[in-house]
């Protein structure tokens, strides 16, 4: 297994959208979008990390179809469900990735993974995407470390707001997104009913996106069309 793992967190009992990871957009379900992008951009190998409630076994079955493995671990202590399933593969780094995010930029990963293995940080993200599109690196001690001192709900279910925040355990980067994708007032997640709609009706302009489009050609397609882009 490669020093790195890309871990893509799902399941199916979001409390706003619930079942949203297999609702369809255009040519594939929410999950499968996010898994073809991180696989296209091939920076790591691609784990989908979900809970062990039988309500998430049709996501298992998604992963399984593009041949990604799955670890399963605990619903709300997502902290720990990433810490354990980094330890199975042995991995040394992470790249956090949401089944929220159906435009998530395909050269993220590579572009924190390098970032984060040469500043010696424990943790990369990048300023400026559009909300949604970014993704996170960490190394796999910072967020042991992390499992072990974050008592907080919200820290233990969202990852890294412990390895951000506290700059006496950790090392956070920020680095700048590239100029042609850095849109910070975009939001390209999928979080309410509105936010499913947008995607589709921009699926819908892009020929259903039955391949991987870029970012950028999703940037531009929202440029000329003029449709309404949310304020992240």
């Amino acid at each position: 297994m490669s020093q790195a793992v890309i871990i893509l967190q799902a399941r199916m009992g979001s409390s706003r959208l619930p079942g949203k990871s297999l609702t369809t957009i255009g040519a594939r379900s929410l999950v499968a979008h996010c898994l073809a992008r991180l696989l296209v951009g091939s920076a790591a190998p691609v784990m989908l990390a979900t809970t062990t409630s039988r309500d998430d076994d049709p996501l298992a079955a998604a992963a399984a179809a593009y041949c990604v493995p799955v670890f399963r671990g605990p619903d709300e202590d997502v902290l720990l469900r990433f810490a354990l399933a980094a330890r199975s593969v042995n991995a040394r780094y992470v790249v956090r990735a949401t089944a929220d995010d159906p435009l998530t930029d395909i050269d993220g990963p590579e572009r924190v993974l390098k970032a984060l293995r040469e500043s010696g940080a424990d943790h990369v993200i990048e300023d400026g995407l559009p909300y949604g599109a970014a993704v996170e690196a960490i190394t796999v001690d910072a967020l042991n470390r992390a499992a072990i001192l974050a008592t907080d709900r919200a820290d233990r279910e969202h990852v890294t707001p412990l390895i951000r925040r506290d700059r006496e355990r950790f090392v956070p980067l920020v680095t700048p997104a590239p100029v042609n994708v850095r849109r910070p007032e975009l939001r390209l997640t999928v979080d309410t009913a509105a936010d499913l709609q947008f995607m589709r009706d921009l699926a819908a302009q892009m020929q259903n996106w039955n391949t991987v489009p870029e970012l950028a050609h999703a940037i531009r397609i929202i440029d000329a069309t003029g449709a309404e882009s949310r304020v992240a």
